[in-house]
């Protein structure tokens, strides 16, 4: 199978889901560098990343934007109708789409993906939607763990790491 989009969840993957806030009431997500790591590796094949988050933050835009994330939809409802529309933008299945988050709003999404999969960790109840579940949490570079198993299984994580080593060598 041909993985054309890789789509993620933010909190509770790209973050451990913990919400911190200060006492003037600013929030802050801790994100794992590795993660960004996961999109690289799938730009270098020229495989679009969708973020697609129930929440709606500054901090979550600016995350995308720092790495250049192809799609974002923050306040997102009903993720699996707004993946299904992308798709039939980008001329697309559902099958060619790989699909990762860790709770009730991501449950749809992941049972209609092509390859989909949740973080280590996630309710028992949650974990028989996900085809894959992958040894990191949350927060941990959970992420970049999904895109290099894809990317292994489609025998292109050579070519992936290759291509972003030319670019630091």
């Amino acid at each position: 199978m041909k993985i054309k989009l890789v789509a993620t969840d933010i909190d509770g993957v790209w973050t451990d889901g913990g919400m911190y806030y200060d006492n003037t009431g600013n929030e802050f997500k801790k994100f794992n560098v590795n993660d960004g790591a996961g999109v690289l590796l799938l730009k270098a094949l020229n495989i679009p990343v969708c973020i697609i988050t129930g929440e709606e933050t500054d901090i979550v835009r600016r995350r995308a934007e720092k790495l250049k994330v192809d799609y974002l939809y923050q306040a997102a409802g009903k993720k699996y109708d707004i993946i299904k529309k992308l798709t039939n933008e980008l001329n697309i299945t559902m099958d060619e789409v790989a699909y990762i988050g860790d709770d009730f709003n991501d449950v749809e999404l992941l049972k209609h993906a092509g390859i989909s999969a949740v973080p280590f960790g996630v309710s028992d109840y949650i974990k028989p939607y996900g085809k894959i579940i992958l040894k990191k949490k949350g927060g941990e570079g959970v992420f970049r763990e999904f895109v290099e198993k894809i990317l292994m299984d489609e025998g292109k994580l050579d070519e992936a790491v290759e291509a972003q080593l030319r670019t630091y060598l």
